[in-house]
């Protein structure tokens, strides 16, 4: 036994036959710090294996959801240094964004300060749960040695034209002052931080070419064969790849303009009764006659109060006003009327489209509206009535009323019209996406400040790479109004031009907290660089990230955008990797009971609850509804983790977190259950202590001859849990059955007798059992292991393995049943035949009994299992 080992053996609490896991687990985080355990081997030539947790925003309160994400990544990096890997487990902070500067606001601090104590904060809590996190490569996004690099990478995407500046309708929160993209707006048209009803503005705003990206980050979800299939799903909808063409519409009494519309559906042309453009569409004020000027006007003011989702929700009318021009119909010289509605988008496609009322839902919402015609143009059975009911049929079928093209299939006829529109000069073949590029914008102080100079004469300068970082100006008034605070700052705003040396101003936007994130992991793999973010070779020897564990809430935005992040810094020379992540496990949430009035809609607090089994809203009555909801403030159904350490320890909540439900699930949070895995671990405790005054040494161990039926159970349980576990750990992650594994080889162990067993079998018993539970419970793991005499930390101990002939059983218990019933049980040779377990059975003291010595009419033997006798 080492020193290390001999000194926690002569302050183990279990000499004092007592589990105290708050002493016990502060003594082993403090031995673990001390001997650098979690330590990074980076010049290790082990296999790589980067274990890493989606990083939080700093708030300053742990919660279950953050328990949960961390354990779980926590087990699989523990369970791989075990294998023989070596393992890169980091930690940073998601530290820029509104949240600190709407609460600098209003506790009138900087928001920097508050950052920063959150971040204190968090990371004691974090290290109270025993993860075996590398703090040295942490990092924060706000802090200038991160951002820095931040600002880097968005001069190399300048460099190689990705980042662009262009006049944009945006979605505008008038409560925070600041742009969002479309994912911050819920389906209520409100911005997701304040609330707001969002408007739509015409702003200078920087975006990134993500588009350029679109068809390979759609092809290659092919080759993320560890992802969710969801998750998958989920992006290649976001993607949104559509095929069609692009159809010329000439508009009337003008020889130089036309309206180009972008259509799936080329075979619907000759049903087309008009063509709607975007309120934004530049082409609107040139087409608009003086007699719709009003009209057009006020409809336009009127969208621009609306946001994105509202446009487009299949829910909301569809509402539009003329424009008094015409287009000629390609196809079938038609004049349709032009149009403008609120569903069309000035930024999907063209920003026009063909209305077919006939094929297309939205279509016919509108011309119904609007007393505008509705032509059927496929027919197959049941179309004509379902147009007539107003539902517009979208189907397959034969095309009509399309002259030359009736009778064609209408697949066949996207290809044949759009063929005959390209011969004739008004078609194309097109692609399209329903992805958008990046706009990264955003009007507020607490974010990466975007490295560029505007100059009078040079136009947009970059800012010189040595120049780098463009510090934040600390200590700045906030007030939460009036556009962005930097363009108050007169002194940091008004620099000089880093090329003719004239007068110039700084960018004063800052960027969206998404480009922070979507290189973060990068640097953990080169955290203390300081001539550029990363190194191409540190990237090579730990990335792709092997496992990645985060909410299903990033499945598009936060892992879209690292996928374009990797894929365009691949393009510019800085890596060689194509995906960022190659597993991702998406963990579920944590539920807990709550309490709902069904009439008022409030949340009623637990402890306001005076019968659990009667619930009634202490100041109305009514009887409240019993859910179980995500944990949250807003709910008053949170458990605080610290709460539940200081009861029962990390090691109890850990193996509650883990053991509840499998890790993609939700998981409904019970104090029954808590409770019932701190049972489970002082079992533990009294197993081992039963056998610390006979064992010495967990790391030798010598199987005997000759074992007893209890002693070849107790192997057989230990190294069928073994194989177990360790499938439970491999591709498809199952940390709950993993931990039933456990249970049942500590019941086996404890059933068979440890007094009963020879100190060889049990030493290997305890041996594997304690290395299996490590990666769980780490502190007791850690505390059995020294106990017992392990040397050197169980964390540093190999996983153990299956020996196959453990596996072998030399007998095996036979059931005999009596006319169907079981009435006993024998052992019998493993390998018995039919014969000889018939003639076993025959002879056995249950035959005799039951069959009061008559022989049996018949005798059915199903090998390995049973004998049914039958009288």
């Amino acid at each position: 036994m080492n020193a290390a080992s001999s000194s926690a053996s002569a302050n183990s609490p279990l000499q004092e036959n007592r589990y105290d896991p708050s002493a016990l687990e502060q003594r082993w985080r403090a031995r673990w710090k001390d001997q650098g355990l979690d330590t990074t081997e980076a010049e290790s030539n082990k296999p790589g294996f980067f274990a890493l947790s989606m990083f939080p925003y700093p708030s300053g309160s742990l919660h279950m959801g953050h328990v949960r994400n961390y354990v779980i990544t926590d087990v699989i990096a523990r369970v791989q240094r075990m294998r023989g890997d070596s393992v890169l487990h980091p930690m940073g902070w998601d530290a820029f964004g509104l949240p600190a500067e709407n609460a600098a606001i209003e506790r009138n601090i900087d928001p920097g300060e508050w950052t920063d104590r959150n971040i204190d904060q968090m990371r004691d809590q974090l290290d109270r749960l025993g993860l075996s996190i590398d703090w040295d490569r942490e990092q924060a996004t706000c802090h200038s040695d991160y951002y820095r690099w931040t600002q880097w990478l968005f001069l190399e995407l300048f460099d190689g034209g990705l980042a662009y500046r262009k006049n944009a309708t945006v979605n505008w929160d008038p409560v925070d002052q600041t742009v969002l993209a479309n994912e911050q707006v819920d389906a209520d048209g409100r911005s997701w931080r304040s609330g707001a009803l969002v408007e739509q503005r015409q702003l200078n705003q920087w975006f990134l070419r993500i588009t350029d990206y679109a068809e390979a980050l759609l092809n290659d979800l092919d080759k993320l064969k560890g992802w969710p299939e969801r998750v998958r799903t989920m992006q290649a909808n976001w993607i949104g790849r559509s095929e069609g063409a692009e159809i010329t519409f000439q508009v009337t009494g003008s020889s130089q303009q036309s309206i180009t519309v972008f259509t799936t559906r080329p075979d619907t042309l000759s049903g087309a009764s008009y063509v709607v453009l975007a309120p934004e569409h530049q082409l609107v004020d040139g087409l608009t006659t003086e007699e719709h000027l009003a009209s057009v006007d006020q409809f336009r003011k009127q969208v621009a109060r609306l946001s994105t989702i509202e446009r487009t929700s299949d829910e909301m009318p569809k509402q539009g006003v003329a424009t008094g021009a015409c287009v000629t119909n390609p196809l079938t010289g038609e004049q349709l009327p032009v149009w403008i509605a609120d569903y069309v988008l000035a930024d999907y496609g063209t920003g026009a489209v063909m209305g077919v009322p006939a094929h297309d839902q939205r279509d016919i919402q509108f011309a119904k509206a609007n007393g505008l015609a509705v032509r059927q143009v496929i027919d197959a059975e049941g179309a004509k009535e379902a147009i007539e009911a107003g539902k517009a049929w979208t189907e397959p079928g034969t095309l009509i009323n399309s002259g030359l093209f009736d009778g064609q299939p209408s697949n066949q006829g996207k290809a044949s019209i759009t063929a005959h529109g390209e011969t004739a000069g008004w078609a194309t073949r097109k692609v399209t996406y329903r992805l958008r590029d990046w706009l990264i914008s955003r009007q507020r102080y607490w974010g990466c400040p975007i490295p560029v100079i505007h100059c009078p004469t040079c136009g947009v300068v970059p800012v010189p790479r040595e120049d780098l970082p463009v510090e934040l100006p600390r200590g700045i008034d906030l007030s939460g109004k009036g556009g962005s605070p930097l363009s108050q700052q007169t002194d940091w705003v008004n620099v000089t031009c880093p090329c003719c040396g004239g007068a110039a101003k700084r960018e004063t936007d800052t960027m969206d907290t998404f480009m922070c994130s979507s290189w973060y992991f990068l640097r953990f793999a080169d955290p203390h660089n300081t001539e550029q973010p990363f190194s191409k070779e540190a990237v090579s020897r730990w990335l792709p990230v092997k496992q990645y564990v985060g909410g299903i809430e990033h499945a598009i935005l936060h892992l879209l955008y690292s996928r374009f992040f990797t894929k365009a810094l691949r393009d510019r020379g800085l890596i060689d990797i194509d995906e960022p992540f190659e597993r991702l496990l998406t963990q579920g949430m944590v539920q807990a009971i709550t309490y709902r009035n069904p009439t008022t809609g409030k949340y009623i607090a637990t402890a306001d609850v005076s019968d659990p089994n009667d619930p009634h809203d202490p100041t109305t009555g009514d009887k409240l509804e019993v859910l179980f909801e995500k944990m949250s403030k807003s709910k008053y159904n949170g458990v605080d983790p610290a709460a539940v350490i200081d009861r029962y320890g990390a090691d109890t909540a850990r193996m509650f977190i883990l053991f509840k439900a499998p890790p993609e699930k939700d998981l409904e949070w019970d104090d029954a259950d808590v409770e019932g895995q701190f049972r489970f671990l002082q079992r533990l405790w009294r197993l081992v202590e039963s056998a610390s005054t006979t064992l010495t040494n967990l790391n030798t161990t010598d199987c005997p001859e000759n074992l007893t039926v209890q002693e070849a159970d107790v192997r057989r349980a230990l190294h069928l849990a073994i194989d177990a576990v360790s499938d439970d750990l491999n591709d498809e992650i199952q940390l709950n059955t993993a931990i039933s594994e456990l249970m049942k080889l500590s019941n086996t162990i404890t059933s068979s007798g440890p007094d009963r067993l020879r100190s060889p079998i049990l030493q290997e018993a305890l041996s594997g059992l304690i290395r299996l539970l490590a990666p769980f419970a780490p502190h007791i793991a850690e505390e059995f292991w020294s106990r017992l005499g392990g040397e050197g930390s169980v964390h540093q101990q190999s996983w153990p393995s299956v020996d196959p002939s453990a596996l072998i059983q030399d007998t095996i218990s036979i059931v005999i049943q009596v006319k169907g019933k079981v009435r006993g049980s024998i052992q019998a040779p493993a390998d018995a035949d039919k014969a000889t377990l018939e003639s076993m059975a025959l002879s056995s003291d249950v035959a005799s009994k039951w069959l009061e010595g008559a022989p049996p009419k018949r005798v059915i033997v199903v090998p390995g299992k049973l004998v049914n006798l039958v009288p």
